[in-house]
């Protein structure tokens, strides 16, 4: 390869990078094989060595990879290989396929062994969704198919999965213009000039993962809360040239981020945030979901109750948070931040559904409402229409408003995992209240200690899990089931 491809290639230094793993589990799995493909002006070099893990491996790993025990017995463990690796790799754009994957696994080992590991990474299989749209499969062996690679020395070998990227990067630079490809790999790399007053190490570790995130002003005001399934892409792309926010730009000062494993952690997070700022904060503090910013003092917090005085005669009362567990009571439709919001809401649904607004309890008429003498109304309050009929019609209005009971005996976790299997977030609810958010059991242990919730009921967090558990997105455990 000349210089002038070299440089066409290679436009800052670059190394392709695979792993092979004892599993896909951060904690409790260890690299055994790293291949290197190092690809800058001056030409191309490859490296590769087999890693002791000082676990024990898997028949199926062996199984996959050809890596067997024996292999390894005699081979340096990472702490003897680290300079060397590190070298390499500084100061070069890591570039993987599933970068999410290999990079997590290197900065755990080199975290093990006090290195803190950071370095800008490509994912060559978001590279390829970007390039090739058109395709909706991007993992290795369908690229190398689509491609008409050949995998020299066999698949899921570090060094043979490494040249393999390589390769794929060479093709696509024949396939497509340059300019292209480089423009792609900005917007997925996102390197965007970033504000001089905000310290740039505080954004280097954002993952590739679900969360949430806040920037703050030089001040500690809250300036912007958000909530995202890739907090690197969006946390960068708020100074990215072209849509840079540019009053977050003039006012960040500060950021703070808290990685999740899905959408339940992020929201949660999210409304941490939210809740975290004062009152006076701003709406646009708060985000995206509309998620409120702070709750409403128990005493203000109300619902409308169905209770039936009569036979087939349906009534609604408010009642308030203070005067009852709202996660337990029956036939609570609604939740408003005060009585002026909740006879508003009211009034709107019965105009809506043609309802009685003496019925509702809205108006106190002797006679006919106001509603039927505008023609609005069916006559409940003059015997047109009977209480019964008049009844299944303001059920079947306030039935989308319907409050849930708590649907379990106890306390139950609810077990978020991410896509890679790699992250778990075991989040402890008990008739709707949030006791905390633990990755382990130690973690759910120490929080079960502490003692039944005090808190009073939240409707945001009510909603949140609320909606999570009608998608089926996790896996609900009782309490008692996971405690030892």
């Amino acid at each position: 390869m000349s210089v002038d491809e070299a440089r066409l290639l290679a436009p800052e230094p670059m190394v392709f990078v695979d792993l092979e793993t004892s599993g896909a589990n951060f904690a409790n799995d260890r690299i055994i094989e790293v291949g290197l493909v190092e690809v800058d002006s001056t030409g191309v070099r490859e490296w590769s060595v087999l890693v002791n893990p000082e676990v024990p491996l898997s028949p199926f790993i062996t199984s996959l990879t050809g890596i067997s025990e024996a292999m390894l017995r005699p081979a340096p463990t990472f702490r003897q290989i680290a300079h060397e690796l590190l070298e390499r790799l500084r100061g070069r754009l890591f570039v993987a396929h599933n970068a999410r994957f290999d990079y997590g696994f290197l900065k755990g080992e080199f975290g093990r062994i006090g290195v803190d590991f950071r370095q800008p990474s490509l994912c060559t299989v978001k590279l390829s969704r970007k390039l090739y749209p058109q395709h909706h499969r991007h993992n290795l062996d369908t690229l190398v198919e689509r491609h008409g690679l050949t995998a020299g020395g066999g698949r899921h070998r570090a060094l043979a999965d490494a040249r393999l990227l390589w390769s794929l990067w060479q093709c696509w630079h024949r396939q497509l213009p340059a300019a292209m490809v480089r423009d792609a790999v900005e917007a997925i790399v996102g390197r965007p000039e970033l504000p001089p007053q905000l310290d740039p190490a505080a954004l280097d570790d954002l993952p590739e993962a679900p969360g949430a995130y806040a920037f703050y002003g030089e001040d500690g005001r809250l300036l912007l809360a958000r909530r995202s399934d890739n907090l690197r892409r969006q946390v960068l792309g708020h100074f990215a040239a072209g849509s840079r926010d540019k009053a977050l730009y003039r006012d960040a000062w500060r950021t703070e981020w808290r990685e999740a494993a899905g959408e339940l952690g992020a929201r949660l997070h999210e409304l941490r945030y939210a809740r975290s700022a004062p009152p006076t904060t701003s709406a646009k503090a708060t985000g995206s979901g509309g998620t409120a910013g702070h709750l409403p003092p128990a005493k203000e917090l109300c619902s409308w109750q169905l209770h039936s005085p009569a036979s087939g005669d349906c009534r609604l009362r408010l009642v308030f948070a203070d005067e009852m567990d709202f996660a337990v009571a029956d036939d609570l439709f609604g939740m408003y931040t005060n009585r002026r919001e909740a006879q508003r809401s009211l009034r709107v649904l019965a105009e809506a559904h043609q309802l009685c607004q003496k019925q509702v309890g809205i108006e106190q008429a002797v006679a006919a409402c106001s509603a039927y003498r505008q023609k609005n109304c069916r006559g409940a309050c003059v015997g047109k229409e009977s209480l019964l009929q008049h009844g299944a019609r303001l059920m079947s209005a306030l039935a989308r408003l319907k409050i849930r009971s708590w649907p379990y005996r106890g306390p139950v976790a609810l077990i978020e995992r991410d896509d890679f299997g790699m992250r778990q977030d075991i989040h402890v609810v008990d008739r709707w209240r949030l006791l905390g958010t633990v990755q382990d059991d130690a973690g759910l242990q120490t929080l079960l200690a502490a003692g039944p919730s005090r808190q009073d009921f939240d409707p945001e967090v009510y909603r949140i899990v609320s909606r999570t558990l009608n998608t089926g997105k996790v896996v609900v455990r009782p309490v008692n089931a996971l405690s030892p």
